[in-house]
């Protein structure tokens, strides 16, 4: 029974997690309502604990219990221990890590869509639509190329940057979904790898460490620091903390998260319009905006082929760029073509003789007759 004991307890772990799982998919407005600000001050407390050191925590923890692994494999070599007992606590360590990363984080992706949270108007999203909006955010790209940065940018500035656009969001326009932590992001260790992968940061939530790849294009980098700190506010989904870093970048006061962030924006509505349209909006598109697109293309393919592949084996279609994109033109509608179809209020002003009518006021003047 002893050789089994360790698969025991990785059992029992792994149906802990499949328990929160599958409550939390049944319950999705409970967990909606209290899960999300719960796991937010978690995540807050792991992000000053380890924000003590430079070096994400993670990574060095994932490191030691690799160094762990090969050593007990070489143990059991020479004390001849049994190899099935030992993949069994192996097992067993892995499903504690899991259910930990559930428990305190991953029944975010369960919770409702941030659209709800930040109150979006509905619109609908044609192709049509979202050219509209994509014409919008590439005006805006044009106009910004011009003064955005392509240099290297140190991170400890760019997380000092970052920090106003979220706080706008939260006091400004009144969006607590954003009031997460803003602890400065990390740069990862072994950049080529994720590099390889095409990933622009990742974020461990057992240890509340946003983090980017340092190799990640310049012009772009500003986008990924939003988007790893929006995942550590446990905003989880794919689509949404995209938008999530769009909204942090627009509402930024740096000209350089507003370009990241419109430039980004027009890319995700020009992969959900059909070639011909993109072929059209493209040519009224700045060369430094086409250029920034095609290094970012370059940069990101292996994790779009990746995904790709991955919906192509569970039999489905990967939705996620188009949802994104129609957030992004039902955000183009509430906050551009809305305002635009509003008539002009007219405030009354006193001093105005137009806007006054003294008619009643003014003594009637006497005929000739009266006067006589």
């Amino acid at each position: 029974m002893k050789y089994w004991r360790g698969y025991l307890v990785a059992a029992i772990l792994a149906a802990v997690t499949w328990a929160f799982r599958e409550f939390a998919q049944t319950h999705t407005d409970l967990v909606d309502m209290v899960y999300p600000y719960v796991t937010r001050l978690v995540q807050n407390f792991m992000a000053g604990w380890s924000g003590e050191v430079a070096f994400c925590v993670w990574q060095a923890i994932l490191v030691a219990l690799a160094a762990v692994g090969v050593a007990a494999i070489v143990l059991m070599f020479i004390f001849k221990w049994n190899p099935i007992q030992l993949f069994g606590w192996v097992l067993a360590v892995v499903s504690l890590i899991t259910m930990l990363n559930t428990g305190i984080f991953g029944m975010n992706e369960y919770a409702g869509p941030m659209a709800e949270d930040i109150r979006l108007m509905e619109a609908e999203c044609t192709d049509e639509a979202i050219a509209d909006a994509a014409v919008y955010y590439r005006d805006l790209a044009n106009t910004l190329s011009g003064e955005a940065s392509r240099q290297a940018q140190d991170l400890a500035v760019l997380n000092e940057q970052a920090v106003s656009g979220f706080e706008n969001l939260v006091y400004h326009e009144y969006l607590s979904v954003f009031a997460g932590s803003t602890a400065p992001v990390k740069e990862l260790a072994m950049a080529n790898h994720f590099t390889k992968r095409g990933e622009m940061g990742y974020t461990a939530a057992i240890t509340g460490e946003a983090a980017v790849n340092p190799e990640t294009p310049a012009v772009m980098m500003p986008f990924a620091v939003n988007r790893e700190m929006c995942y550590r506010m446990c905003i989880a989904s794919n689509r949404d903390k995209h938008f999530g870093a769009f909204l942090a970048c627009q509402a930024n006061e740096n000209v350089d998260f507003q370009y990241a962030g419109y430039l980004m924006a027009y890319r995700y509505c020009l992969k959900a319009l059909p070639e011909s349209t993109v072929n059209l909006l493209n040519a009224e598109a700045g060369s430094a905006v086409l250029e920034d697109l095609k290094v970012w293309d370059e940069f990101v393919k292996p994790a779009e082929n990746l995904a790709a592949e991955k919906a192509e084996e569970e039999q489905m279609k990967d939705t996620t760029d188009r949802e994104i994109a129609e957030l992004l033109t039902r955000w183009h509608y509430q906050e551009v073509v809305v305002p635009s179809m509003a008539e002009p209020e007219v405030y009354f002003d006193p001093m105005d003789e137009t806007q006054v009518d003294l008619t009643d006021l003014l003594p009637v003047p006497k005929t000739v007759e009266e006067a006589e």
